[in-house]
This record gives C-alpha cells, structure tokens and sequence, in this order.
C-alpha cells in the first residue's frame, strides 16, 4: 500500500425532489383538491476520521463525490424519498481545506469526528401545501433546490508523540526499526526513507506513537532534495528527537543546518522541546567519541545522548526522556492514551505493527 498525503477531490450533494402538482379524483367524492406530495431532501456530504487508516491512498483512485438526489413528490400526499448521504472516511489527523488549498475548513483530530462538507438541497413543496380559503386548487408547486458542489483538498498530518528527525543516513530509520515492530526501508544511501513511517514503542510499560520522515538537507525549505512538504508530520508531536550521525565530518554544522530548515519551515517546530542525540557510535573510538560529543554539546547548548541502535547502547535513556517529555507535555500525571488500536496498521506503509 502506498503512502498518499495529499489530494484533491471534488463533492456534490444531492438536489432535492420537485414538489408534486396533483388532485383527488376519487368516485363519489363530490369535492376533490389537491394533494401533491413534497419533494424529498438531497443527501449531505460528510467526512469522518475513522480508526485503521494512515494513508489517503483511496482518493487516488476515486477522486469524485456525489450524494443521491431526492425522490420527486407525488399525489395522494406521499412525500419523496430523502437522497442517500455520502461519508468519506479519512484517517485522523487529516485536514480538509478549501480549493485554494490554505484556507481550513475543519481539522480532524479525533476518530469519530464529523463534519458536513456540503448540505443537500431541500425539496419544493407540493400544491396541496399552497392550499388556502382563499385558492382550494392552487396548480403549481416548488421545484427542489440544487445541492452544493465544491472542490476540496485533504491533507493528512499524522498524529504521533514523537518525532524523529535529521539528515539522511544519521540513522532514524534504524532507531525506528529498533525501537519498534516497524520494518523501514534500511539502506546507506541519501533519502532511503521516501515517506514517513510510524511505530510504537514501549519502555517502562508506556507505549507512545514514533514518526519517521525523510531526511532534510540545506535548503530543504527552498524545495531541495525532498523539500519539507513532509514536515508537516511532525507539526502534532510532543517532542523531537533530534538524530546526528557520528560519521558526519562536522557534526555542528549537521546539528545547525537541520535547526536552520525547522526554523525556515515557520509551522512552530522550532519551539517544540527537542532531545538530541549522537547516533551510531560504535563506529568512532573513545577519544573521537568524546571530541564529537564536545561538539555537538556545544552546537546545541545542552548534553546530547550517545546512541547505537546497532549495539544497542544508550536507546533506554533515550527512550526514557522521550517519555518523560510526552508524559509532561500531556499534562502531570496524565495516562497517555492507548494508541495500539489505532496503528494496528505499524506503519504509514501499511506493514504489521
């Protein structure tokens, strides 16, 4: 299953039915009149964040929306059938925007979450409701109002706890492979990681939701390399957890570059509490440890943590301050919520969690 977080589509509601022009004719009735049914009302059309999705793939290969017209009103009083609504069912996190693509209708955040996107046209009355003292055989009734149509874009944000992020091959997607059940592609080649991928970790018995997207590089604001058009994954996360590689010759110059994109990307990224580590260690000897380390504690004013998902060093403290920062973030003492239903799925690709 391929990953697809952005897409544009278009919906229409369902007119309503046309009111019924009608009159009795019974035998042995002396008098008759009218009774023309009203028409019924089209169908709305509807968005709803449902659990077991991480992708919008489906919209690729359905990209149009209609929901059903109302039945026309008929005689002896029988008002039309109302049109069927339409749902579509998108994951959480997902936004709905106008055809201009910024300007936001609503925000699911929630599964369950609903929202009417278009409202059906109500259906014309018939005669016998223009009936009066004044006219006993009125001859004409309303005909239904259209339905809305518009063209929207849904734009998927994942919804994580914490987010990984670097340049490519400073070892995210291995951290992510190590730490949970998640199986990304693992490759030592720039831009291995070609969308985000999520898994669930677990330390201390507390689970929490890890997202993984691809690397950036220096102007990846500007559109180079992947661009940050996938930044926007990590936007709803708690905490960052910053990932260096020891085999970058300079390693903060590699820590300033990825701050500098956070800072240009302008989504509020660089005010979210970071962790910064120094990953695959076990390549470097002792004393080049300890001078990268200096280094990097210099570029980002605190102490990073010195990692290897490989050999296994240092991934619980990690893991550990990760928690700590979610749990304060979500609020003192607050459970944080059982999420192993929800990315049952593992990852945005669809692999086994």
């Amino acid at each position: 299953m391929k990953f697809l977080d952005e897409t544009k589509v278009y919906i229409r509601s369902g007119d309503g039915g046309a009111g019924a022009v009608s009159f009795r004719r019974e035998k042995f009735i002396e008098f008759g009149g009218p009774d023309g049914g009203d028409g019924g009302r089209g169908g709305d059309v509807w968005v709803e964040a449902v659990n077991g999705l991480n992708t919008l793939i489906d919209f690729r290969y359905q990209q149009h929306f209609k929901a059903k017209v109302g039945m026309h009103g008929m005689g002896r009083n029988r008002t039309g059938a109302n049109g069927d609504d339409v749902t579509l069912k998108v994951p959480v996190g997902t936004q709905v925007l106008e055809e201009d693509g910024e300007t936001l209708i609503v925000d699911l955040t929630q599964e369950g979450q609903r929202f009417r996107l278009a409202k059906g046209g109500n259906g014309g009355f018939g005669n016998a409701h223009f009936k009066s003292s004044t006219n006993q055989a009125p001859n004409w009734a309303n005909p239904g109002l259209e339905g809305e149509e518009k063209t929207i874009w849904l734009r998927l944000k994942l919804i994580a706890d914490a987010g990984l992020v670097g340049l490519p091959n400073a070892g995210k997607s291995t951290f992510l492979a190590t730490v949970t059940r998640a199986r990304p592609k693992i490759a030592n080649y720039p831009f291995t990681t070609l969308h985000p991928n999520l898994g669930v970790s677990t330390i201390d018995g507390r689970e929490f939701v890890l997202a993984d997207i691809p690397g950036l590089i220096e102007g990846a604001h500007e559109g180079v390399g992947i661009g940050d058009r996938f930044l926007g994954h990590v936007e709803r996360t708690r905490v960052l957890l910053h990932l260096i590689s020891a085999q970058e010759e300079d390693v903060g110059k590699a820590y300033r570059t990825v701050k500098h994109e956070l800072e240009a990307y302008d989504g509020g990224l660089e005010d979210k509490p970071e962790i910064v580590a120094l990953s695959q260690i076990d390549v470097l000897d002792d004393k080049e440890l300890k001078k990268k380390a200096k280094e990097l504690a210099k570029a980002c004013g605190s102490q990073p943590f010195l990692i290897s998902a490989v050999a296994g060093k240092g991934m619980t403290e990690v893991l550990r301050a990760l928690r700590d920062v979610i749990v304060e973030e979500a609020g003192e003492n607050t459970a944080l919520p059982d999420r192993s239903s929800r990315w049952a799925a593992g990852d945005a690709d669809g692999e086994t969690q």
